[in-house]
């Protein structure tokens, strides 16, 4: 079997931005289930997202025909071509559409039949289900020999075969096609972009671009199963550990821009070569990936000059980037394989966080959440299905180990769980290894223990040594002095009473994660007045990012880096930025619903509040 070789390709149709409203109101009989979704999305999607099961065989390709409802209050629209294979006039009279061609694009009310069949779909994100229909599909054709009374193009051969689908075929395409048919006796598979697929291998690879960390997931995208799974550090950790260094590093030296591309994409690179080899997969077999970064890492990747975004008034290149190749960012895959990179909503509120709200299913939820991205940068986002808030709070360092005293990245010896009572203290270590430093969960669970046994006051300072000893007798020993400043000592090196060679809590470090606590703390408290809400009407807190996945609930809440709300509400989301890039792959109407978040969320600026610092001053103390 001869491949035509991304012989033809569609527009995507789901990637510009959705015209008239921005959400429609459906009622789904029976039962009068009410949804809203995004303007434009197809009835099969706009059921599927809401837990309403229309008949299909084919997942929404347009090929079973089976997806069948009926719209009614006059509400259908014009039936498409395969509406009219499909029913009778009389059935299209009667408002009988296809669900999966069928848009929404005003309220009205849709007639389901009871269910059959089951749509192919995948669980991804935080619970979400996605109905499979990625851009990238492959379908095997057997055409006719052209001769003196057959004299159609070669072109039209392939276009005709394909005719459910609004193809064009590009001229690289164009210049090999005649010869890739003749040598394969016209039976070959063309490679499209959107709607069907009946064979043949193809993969995705789906990128989070982290200033620390960089993952990357090979998808099978006739399944959506993870072919492989592989991560390794962002190769411009030598210019700093957060991307504000990385952008003084372009403002100090014009070649460093380039030096910073080039490592970017050779991680992406090597990433990609990793998982491929893993899955036993042909990188010419990757005939698309996703990329969601924050705005700095997405500006360095492409070659785009930082600098706008390091300084106020914090303005990025653009929001929404341009067709883009996987050569483009240097990765070694099929030679046209396309780039999908997820747009940011600001300099400090990127790509990933928009990755995550697709995840996140924020959007799609009647419930007020708040979503937290803990990290140097902290990203925030408050609301529901029917408005969204988002801002980002200067954090710092400290959850990522940095600025911290004896403080070192989530590796193997890194202290990562730390337990108190006041009698005993227990460390859990990852990695089978001696403990070597303190990483941010750690700091997070060092500190809560000291306030829940009195060892810290409100305002962040080590209490008194003859407190200490009555409220913690077995821990006291270890609050000591490292010259003139107080310490709490985690773990001893070396010889007993050896505090500079031992793994140690400091003041310093204390008041470190109280500045990050309260710039967060700060963030979401303002989004909730914007709204006119309080803190008890968050209904669930989704903490996102990898550190997210390992922050204690119970000790969020207890330092006040969350709102105070019941345990099992605060939910680790995981790496929803990498979740959202491998729905992106697979379905361009969740790549289409992130591309309409760009217009339902409204960014609240912290920088330029002139009441900023007396909140954050307000934030310090830890709660009583």
């Amino acid at each position: 079997m001869t491949s035509v070789d991304d012989a033809v390709a569609t527009d995507s149709g789901g990637a510009g931005h959705p015209a008239g409203p921005v959400r429609v109101d459906l009622v789904f009989e029976p039962g009068s289930r009410q949804v809203r979704v995004p303007h434009g999305v197809t009835l099969f999607d706009a059921a599927s997202w809401n837990g309403i099961a229309i008949d299909s065989t084919c997942g929404g390709h347009g090929t079973c025909k089976k997806c069948k409802v009926r719209v009614l209050d006059d509400g259908a629209d014009p039936p498409s071509s395969l509406d009219a294979r499909a029913f009778t006039h009389e059935e299209l009279r009667q408002g009988w559409r296809l669900a999966c061609r069928a848009q929404a694009l005003r309220d009205s009310r849709v007639d389901v039949p009871p269910l059959v069949t089951r749509p192919k779909a995948a669980t991804v994100g935080v619970g979400r289900q996605v109905i499979l229909r990625p851009a990238v599909q492959k379908r095997y054709l057997e055409l006719a020999e052209p001769s003196l009374s057959d004299q159609v193009t070669d072109a039209e051969r392939v276009i005709a075969a394909l005719d459910d689908l609004e193809l064009r075929v590009d001229l690289d395409v164009l210049r090999t096609l005649g010869r890739v048919l003749r040598a394969a006796d016209y039976k070959v598979t063309a490679v499209v972009v959107d709607d069907v697929l009946t064979s043949g291998r193809r993969f995705g690879i789906a990128f989070d671009l982290g200033t620390t960390t960089v993952v990357a997931t090979l998808l099978d995208l006739a399944t959506g199963t993870p072919a492989a799974v592989a991560s390794r550090l962002n190769a411009q950790q030598p210019f700093g550990a957060d991307v504000i260094s990385r952008i003084s590093a372009t403002m100090l030296d014009p070649a460093a821009l380039d030096r910073l591309r080039t490592l970017a994409q050779e991680t992406l690179a090597e990433l990609a070569g990793e998982v491929c080899a893993q899955a036993d997969a042909d990188p010419a077999e990757v005939y698309e990936v996703a990329l969601a970064g924050n705005a700095t890492m997405t500006h360095l990747v492409l070659g785009i000059d930082p600098e706008p975004l390091g300084m106020a008034p914090f303005i990025m290149a653009t929001r929404l980037f341009p067709e883009v190749l996987a050569a483009d960012l240097g990765i070694g895959v099929h030679p046209r394989a396309r780039a999908v990179v997820f747009p940011a909503f600001g300099a400090y509120v990127g790509g990933d966080i928009t990755a995550g709200l697709l995840a996140s299913g924020m959007d799609r939820d009647a419930r007020i959440r708040l979503f937290v991205d803990i990290g140097t940068n902290c990203e925030i986002v408050l609301g529901n299905r029917e408005w969204l808030l988002a801002t980002a709070a200067p954090a710092g360092p400290a959850f990522e180990g940095a600025a911290i005293r004896c403080g070192m990245r989530a590796a193997d010896g890194a202290i990562e769980v730390v337990t108190m009572t006041p009698d005993a203290l227990e460390l859990t270590v990852i990695g089978d290894a001696a403990p070597a430093g303190l990483c941010g969960s750690g700091l997070v669970d060092a500190v809560t223990g000291l306030v829940r046994l009195g060892l810290l006051d409100p305002s962040g300072r080590f209490v008194p040594e003859e407190q200490a000893g009555a409220r913690a007798p077995g821990l006291a020993g270890r609050l000591t002095r490292l010259g003139e400043e107080r310490v709490f000592v985690l773990h001893w090196l070396g010889a007993p009473g050896d505090v500079a060679h031992s793994i140690y809590l400091s003041q310093r470090d204390v008041r470190e994660l109280q500045f990050a606590k309260a710039a967060i703390a700060t963030g979401w408290r303002i989004l909730l007045e914007e709204a006119g809400l309080a803190p008890g009407d968050v209904q669930q807190v989704l903490l996102a990012g990898s550190f997210g996945s390992y922050l204690s609930p119970a000790n969020a809440i207890r330092l006040g880096l969350v709102p105070e709300i019941g345990v099992l509400r605060v939910v680790s989301a995981g790496n929803v930025a990498g979740e959202g890039a491998k729905m992106a792959l697979l379905s361009l109407r969740e790549r289409a619903a992130g591309l309409a978040l760009l217009e339902e969320v409204r960014y609240v600026e912290l920088s330029d509040r002139a009441d900023f610092n007396d909140r954050f001053v307000a934030q310090l103390p830890f709660p009583g």
